[in-house]
């Protein structure tokens, strides 16, 4: 098992946990029959580049990228030389309209996840150019529950929760003891139903920034 640091005393009941190792039979099988993304040693890699103790922003995709050489752990983000998708580039684009940063060579968002903000996917895992494939073979139990131990124990976080999928985990969120932000999914197809606008990185700074928490630095040009 990797060493997750700061989070492997608050995951460790979901790593005891049946359902857990399900998940990891039904992966080992995968991973040996068919291609996986991401690599299987970046699978946890939002927990590894965002410590427990160091989240103040959780931002959730729906599954990791199914190309080649997108997927590494992080959600949105492709791994550096990697083409940005669509829904990455209108999060760039929103952010250079929200901040006026502008939008960086590589879609890779690991700085973010160095800032604080957990970019976890609610699967962690996908089978090649299979959207959704690995949807139902436990992580959506495993992604809810992180959620819920984040809400439980931290204090101040903003939850920015993009698209119907997310906007679904609201109810395992305590409102009255953090921001939740949430509006349309950066998706070409809805971006302009309230994505683009949303000023959802200002935003969550303000909040952060009123509870005497240092603001996330989202210029990935710096």
């Amino acid at each position: 098992m990797i060493d997750l640091g700061t989070w492997k005393e608050p995951l460790s009941c979901l790593f005891a946990d049946e359902r857990y190792r399900q998940i990891r039979q039904f992966l080992k099988q995968e991973y040996s029959t068919h291609t996986v993304y991401p690599d299987m040693y970046d699978i946890f890699n939002c927990f590894l580049f965002t410590p427990f103790d160091k989240v103040k922003a959780v931002l959730l995709g729906q599954d990791p990228y199914h190309n080649v050489g997108q997927a590494h752990g992080l959600c949105f983000s492709v791994q550096d030389g990697t083409p940005k998708p669509p829904s990455l580039e209108n999060m760039l684009k929103e952010l250079k309209d929200d901040l006026g940063f502008n939008p960086p060579k590589s879609g890779n968002l690991t700085k973010w996840a160095n800032e604080g903000v957990l970019l976890m996917n609610t699967a962690l895992t996908v089978r090649a150019h299979q959207a959704n494939s690995h949807a139902n073979c436990g992580w959506s139990w495993f992604t809810d529950s992180v959620i819920s131990i984040l809400s439980e124990q931290k204090n101040n976080l903003v939850f920015i929760l993009w698209g119907g999928n997310a906007r679904k985990k609201v109810p395992l969120i305590d409102q009255s003891k953090h921001c939740i932000l949430q509006c349309a999914h950066p998706s070409p197809l809805s971006a302009y139903n309230g994505f683009f606008g949303c000023r959802h990185y200002s935003k969550t700074n303000e909040y952060l920034t009123a509870h005497g928490i240092s603001p996330i630095d989202w210029n990935l040009n710096a």
